[in-house]
Parts: C-alpha cells; structure tokens; sequence
C-alpha cells in the first residue's frame, strides 16, 4: 500500500447533512479539496427520515453563509428568514442544491467502515503523524474501496443510533422482542399507513425532549380529528413535572421551540395525554392481547398500550473510528475540551460558550468530529452551532489559525434541555410534592394552559436543528 503525499490529498468529510456539507462549503472557500461520503442515498438523508416535523430554527439559521455564497451563482436565494422550514424543506430547498453544487465531491451511497492511519493501528507511535488518514467505504453494490486523506471530518450524525427505552442506558428486557410495535422516531401521522397505525390506539411517548413534544403534539392532533377517536398518548417521564418540564415557553428565545413545549402541555391539560412522573423503564412485557405492559425499575406496572414511541435521545456510533486515538469524554463521548461545556448537568443550551478547533480536537491530530456527533450524548444541538464549528475546523486544517481561535457564538436561551445523569434527578419544586427521592409513579393532570405565542403551525413544530 503505498500511500500518496499528504498535502495532495483531500480533506474526507463523512456525512452529507446540514454540518457535513457546510464543511465541504468553508474548505472550498480556503482552496482546499473535500471528499463528502455519505451513506445514504442522498445528501440529507437523515434529515429527509423527519422531512414531516418543522424545525424550531427559522430559515435565517440554518443556511451556513460559506454554503450561501457557493450557492448564490446558480442563482439560488435564501427562503423567507423569519419562516420555519419542515424537514424536507431543508433537504430540499438547501441541503440538495448545496450538495449539487459541491458535485463530484459529494458521493452518495458511500458508507465509511473505518478509518485510521496508512500502515499504523492504533497501538502504532512510529511516524505516525506523518501518515495519511486511510478511511475504508463499501459502497451500496457492495464494492469496497479504500480511500487517502489529509485529514478526517466526522460529521455523519447521531440519527441511526437511538438510545433505547430502557432507563439504565441499556434496551429493556424485551424491548428487541417487542420491536414491531415500538419507534424511535417521530411518527409522520400525514402518511395514511402510519397514521391508521395510531388512529384510536393507546400509545407511550417515552422521553422528555422536543421529539417527545412533537410527537405528544402529534397524537392530540389525530385525537381531535374525526378519524382519530379513541387516540390517547402516556407520557412517560423519568423524573417529576415541574416548572422547566415544557421548556422555556414563552420565554424561550426560539418562539418555535417555546411553543412547541406549550402545545405539549395543552395536549395533556386536554385530556389528550395522561403524564406518568418518576417512571424507569426496566421490561417491556406482552398481554395476553399482544399489547405492551411497560413494567418499571420498582416493579410497578402501567396500563398496557398498543404502541410506544421512545425518543430518550441519541448516541454517537464511534464503531468505525476505533483505530484511532480520540479524546471523549467518559459520561457524554462528547470531546473532552468540549463535554464541560455542553454537560446538561451544568448548562443549559442557551449558556453554551464559543467553541471551535481546539475544543473539537483530539490526541489524534485530524481527526474532528462536528455536528450533532460532537455533541456524543448530550441533547439539543442546533445547526448554527455546527456552522461555526465547521468554519473554525477548516480555517485550521487550512493553517489559519487565526481564523480558527476567532469563534463567536451565541444561542437563544431555553430551559428545555433534559439528558442523563443529574438531569433525570427528580426537581426540588416539582409540583407532585418533589423531596429528594423518585416521586412514585404516578398519573398527573396539569392546570390551564397557557396561550401560546408562535402561530399554530409552529405550535405543533419541532425537531432537532443539527445534523
């Protein structure tokens, strides 16, 4: 194997979403080649999976300047700023017009399975550095093909690899037997298939987020709706209810996102939704009906559903980079310089501080991981984070280091951003009585509620932001 001089080769970019491509525009932008390998059959495929849940991130911030002005030749205009793109908005109006501009630097049905240095494991120290990254891809007809670079962007996202319902980290006992009535994703309720599988049943939403909003919002929906009789969604939650459980509502910097949490109350205040606190899912059993009995870490037994819904998060596949030397840290995989910074325990989204280069780097000198995927476990990303993150990376990887250290940032505050650890800790003010043990699991019943500010398409929006 004879490996070609590192400076000629290109900069690999792995994932050809919102964070993906938008490295691909800020290395172009600094003369340098890039290489996007994506997986799917499409740039944006994992964005095109939720083209049916609107974003809570208007158009002004989720369009990467480097991206709008390789666009603007072709003719292309940014959509209204002030308005939310659904998904498929994004795929379609952005991330398909950037990747066909990127052309024959974007490569699709490309799946990367490795990547680590030319000629040196990861046990390997001689010359190490001075070897090129090597990243092996199979491709969808099952060629394989090995491929040189200078450095390596890991922006492929956390989309495929869900974390479970199970509360200890791991799946319930039973949930891989019960997979043919479960989901790990917003369920699109427009699709008649999908919508006929919900209509009238009993369905547990598990998870305490905006995908548990969404799809809370979701179900009321089809309960008001004439062929929607009989729908009734179980929020199950970790901890108790209390005054940050619905997010930031109307104070949240994102109306979007505010109202999304405020719908997600209504849907309970309504009738729609019955809000089960202190709950740790530890099996998931069959009736003798088929349905599912959700059997918690206390033994105590809920009502059977037809249907689950567990949106408890992600979690970064770090499988293919085994090989190489990374710096995550034990509780988030996030990056060791960055987990401080973004630990759920510590902050909220709106506190995350300015990062680029230097907090995405690694033992393992070219090696980044961006985009949602930098995030490793913690929740709440939003494209305009990864935008910067992807200008300071290339700006490096091109030898500015001016440039790279110059990282400005500043998010819209919320009080929506749950995740492990202390995060899933029952709150001290919780309004089912609180005290520092579990509350027992228990139905809850909210009071009024409160108006919302978005108009009601926004509402009923949601979705994650990044990539």
């Amino acid at each position: 194997m004879n490996a070609p001089a590192t400076t000629e080769l290109p900069v690999v970019v792995i994932g050809a979403g919102p964070a993906g491509l938008a490295a691909a525009a800020h290395l172009v932008d600094q003369g340098i080649e890039p290489l996007v390998l994506e997986a799917g059959p499409a740039a944006g495929a994992a964005v095109r999976d939720w083209a049916h849940v609107r974003l809570f991130s208007p158009w002004g911030e989720v369009v990467d300047p480097a991206a709008e002005k390789l666009l603007a030749p072709t003719g292309w205009t940014r959509p209204d700023p002030v308005t939310y793109p659904s998904g498929g908005d994004w795929a379609e109006q952005y991330l398909q017009p950037l990747a066909d501009v990127l052309g024959d630097r974007v490569r699709t049905g490309a799946c990367v399975t490795g990547v680590s240095r030319a000629g040196r494991d990861r046990i390997v120290d001689a010359d190490r550095e001075q070897q090129p990254f090597v990243v092996h891809v199979t491709h969808t007809d099952g060629r394989e093909e090995r491929l040189f670079a200078r450095a390596v962007i890991d922006a492929s996202g956390t989309w495929t690899t869900p974390s479970p319902a199970g509360a200890s980290g791991l799946p319930a006992l039973g949930e891989h037997a019960a997979a043919d009535r479960i989901t790990y994703r917003v369920p699109d309720l427009k699709n008649p298939a999908v919508r006929a599988r919900y209509a009238g049943k009993r369905t547990a939403v598990i998870g305490s987020g905006a995908s548990a909003f969404t799809a809370l919002a979701y179900l009321a929906d089809l309960a008001k709706a004439a062929d929607g009789t009989g729908t009734k969604g179980v929020w199950i939650l970790r901890r108790g209810i209390s005054g940050s459980t619905f997010g930031g509502g109307e104070a949240d910097q994102l109306p979007a996102r505010g109202a999304l949490g405020l719908a997600a109350k209504a849907a309970v205040d309504e009738g729609h939704a019955d809000a089960v606190t202190g709950f740790r899912t530890d099996a998931i059993e069959r009736d003798g009906d088929g349905r599912l009995v959700l059997v918690g870490e206390d033994g105590r037994r809920l009502d059977p559903v037809d249907e689950v819904i567990v949106l408890t998060g992600f979690r970064p596949d770090l499988t293919f980079l085994s090989e190489l030397r990374l710096g995550l840290d034990e509780r988030l995989q996030a990056p060791v310089e960055l987990a401080p910074l973004i630990d759920p325990n510590q902050h909220s989204c709106g506190t995350v501080y300015p990062h680029g280069h230097r907090e995405l780097s690694h033992p393992e000198q070219g090696i980044y991981l961006v985009g949602m995927k930098s995030y490793g476990r913690a929740p709440t990303f939003l494209a305009m984070t990864g935008y910067e993150q992807v200008r300071s990376v290339a700006a490096a990887i091109a030898g500015d280091l001016e440039s790279a250290d110059r990282v400005e940032l500043t998010l819209p505050e919320t009080g929506v951003c749950g995740g492990a650890g202390l995060f899933d800790a029952p709150d001290t003010q919780l309004t089912d009585g609180g005290g520092c043990c579990a509350p027992a699991p228990q139905l809850v019943q909210l009071g009024a509620p409160a108006a919302a500010t978005a108009p009601a398409e926004q509402a009923s929006a949601g979705g994650c932001c990044g990539s």
